[in-house]
């Protein structure tokens, strides 16, 4: 097996000859745009590393690598409209640097060119990953509407939550794994067990960065500490600490979520302070560890080598050990 950088180096090399030259440029030069953004390119990163932890060569699975990056990068194209978002990674996000319609359009010519990969396998194989990726697909699309109505809700459960991050953000790390061992060509019970681990370590990883978000360090962390605060999300912190909070705790944070202060650090101070007084942070901690463990748990029942579930458990270890 290959190292995380190997593979990123890999994905970013075939990225580079992804519909480049095609015409019409303004339909194709916006996916090699938002391709070329780059990114940690997780997903296919991911896809090449299940390959080879179940004896394939990372090269046969570059086609559902490459399916499943740019399936994410096209909702992130649509996902960027819907938030009118001017910035994604740092660059001007399509819509803005085109127009809404080519937004829109060449999003769609992306899903299209996602399935497209997959002729690249025997009948079989394809059959099993186009029926993976219509499945994955579709939940990533109710997780985004499902997030979307949380916004006008007050609500929303903590089961509720964890049904939307895992369909809007986990299923795709699952998929991305799973598709790695359905080219490999193993058993089912790999195939599934792969995807149970890479759907528990997407779930603590969504967690994570929900916490994050209120406690990172702005120097690290890769974007505003205390974003999810100013636009009112109510996260799984949030929802932990109106379960936990006293009424005067519980009224002052729905309140504070309910308005759009000018003075945003002292929102943020005061939201934080609630977090951890009502002992939302130590349940939300408690609650990526569980995920990661479960995650760690299907290691045990899966038919490889002991050398490859180290690898697997050190890449889960090093993904959570984001302490910034």
């Amino acid at each position: 097996m290959h190292s995380v950088s190997y593979y990123q180096e890999k994905m970013k090399d075939h990225f580079l000859q992804i519909v480049a030259q095609k015409e019409p440029k303004n339909l194709y030069e916006p996916i090699h745009y938002i391709l070329s953004l780059g990114g940690k390119r997780m997903r296919p990163v991911l896809t090449l590393m299940a390959s080879e932890v179940f004896n394939s060569d990372c090269e046969k699975a570059l086609p559902a690598a490459t399916a499943i990056e740019v399936f994410h990068n096209f909702s992130l194209i649509h996902d960027d409209i819907m938030d009118d978002a001017p910035l994604r990674r740092g660059h001007q996000t399509v819509h803005e640097k085109w127009d809404l319609n080519t937004g829109i359009l060449s999003g769609d010519a992306m899903l299209i060119l996602a399935y497209q990969f997959f002729e690249n396998y025997k009948p079989d194989t394809f059959q099993k990953l186009a029926k993976l990726f219509s499945k994955t697909a579709l939940e990533v699309c109710e997780g985004q509407q499902y997030d979307v109505d949380f916004e006008l809700r007050n609500d929303v459960t903590i089961p509720e939550y964890l049904k939307m991050i895992e369909y809007k953000t986990a299923v795709l790390v699952g998929a991305a794994m799973k598709m790695g061992a359905i080219v490999a060509e193993t058993s089912d019970e790999n195939a599934n067990l792969i995807y149970d681990f890479g759907l528990n370590l997407g779930l603590a990883f969504q967690l994570q960065d929900d916490y994050l978000d209120a406690f990172g360090n702005p120097e690290t962390f890769g974007k505003q500490v205390g974003g999810d605060i100013i636009e009112n999300k109510k996260t799984y912190l949030y929802l932990k600490a109106m379960e936990f909070a006293n009424s005067e705790a519980q009224q002052q944070l729905a309140h504070l979520f309910a308005s759009q202060p000018t003075d945003y650090q002292e929102k943020i101070t005061t939201v934080t302070g609630i977090f951890n007084a009502s002992g939302a942070s130590e349940a939300t901690k408690k609650a990526i560890q569980e995920y990661t463990f479960k995650a760690f748990d299907t290691l045990d029942k899966m038919d490889i080598s002991p050398e490859k579930k180290v690898i697997l458990k050190a890449f889960g270890e090093s993904l959570m050990g984001r302490n910034v």
